[in-house]
């Protein structure tokens, strides 16, 4: 009777009802731990990726039935800061073992980006440290603010732990905005921006460090809708203002998971695809 009436529900009113389902957890064996002072078969090298923002690069997309692992492919666990072959959720939160914890995280961008450097680099190994966090406003991105200073923290860990095989810090994809697309944030956003990006440069001596962003998704009806674009102005404008930096540009990609805010999996894929173009742009 009650599955009969949540498909009714559904039926009437898919994107009332998507906004109250949780990405489902995964249910496939556990997360594989990896010793990471070893590189896997193959690899001559490891480069790490910072995944930073909100609830679009944590991903809320849903998840393929059958977990990826690929011995190239590594993530550093949100909870435990263990290392495990990467699949989705990367931003899990749940036990590495029982899932136990998972909250809504599911398909974003990482997974599919790593997957094209992986292919266009036989001899590299990519190591993804998940530090997104759902709902964030750059305010908390800022140093000194949490968010920062944990993704600084799993950062040099990720650099402590891996020295062993020499791996270098290659990036920060960022994917962030919705929070702040409003009429009394959006005049400071260029500049916490900026801000933000010089101060990751400086704590992690790395003057030159590639930064990512991406544009939010321009899904959400008039008014919410002149918002989002006037965030995405912002972003676009970004490699024009600060150095080594570039946008994804993904307005043109629609489809959600019946919310108007957050991509589904095509839209995730499609995104992570188009932030490896981008890097590989800019070192060609």
């Amino acid at each position: 009777m009650r599955r009969a009436f949540l498909l009714c529900l559904f039926a009437l009113s898919p994107s009332l009802y998507a906004q109250k389902v949780s990405t489902p957890p995964p249910t496939k064996p556990p997360l594989v731990s990896v010793d990471i002072t070893k590189l896997p078969e193959g690899a001559t090298h490891l480069d790490l990726w910072l995944l930073c923002g909100q609830s679009n690069m944590k991903g809320r997309g849903f998840m393929p039935e059958e977990p990826h692992n690929d011995p190239r492919i590594v993530m550093m666990h949100l909870k435990d800061d263990q290392w495990y072959l990467a699949r989705h959720p990367l931003h899990l939160t749940g036990d590495a073992k029982t899932f136990q914890g998972h909250d809504n995280a599911g398909v974003g961008p990482g997974l599919a980006f790593a997957e094209v450097l992986a292919e266009q680099d036989k001899t590299a190994a990519i190591g993804i440290v998940p530090c997104a966090v759902g709902g964030s406003s750059i305010k908390l991105w800022q140093k000194g603010a949490k968010l920062y200073d944990d993704a600084l923290r799993r950062a040099k860990l990720a650099l402590q732990t891996t020295a062993p095989v020499k791996a270098r810090l290659r990036g920060i994809l960022w994917l962030q905005g919705e929070a702040n697309a409003n009429a009394q944030e959006l005049p400071l956003h260029a500049e916490r921006l900026r801000a933000m990006i010089e101060a990751f440069r400086t704590d992690l001596a790395q003057p030159d460090l590639p930064f990512i962003a991406c544009t939010i998704g321009e899904m959400q009806p008039e008014p919410r809708l002149s918002d989002l674009k006037a965030m995405n102005d912002i972003q676009l404008a970004l490699p024009r203002n600060v150095p080594h930096t570039a946008c994804v540009d993904a307005r043109d990609l629609k489809t959600h998971i019946g919310d108007n805010v957050h991509f589904d999996t095509a839209a995730q894929n499609e995104i992570g695809k188009r932030f490896a173009d981008k890097f590989l742009q800019m070192t060609q």
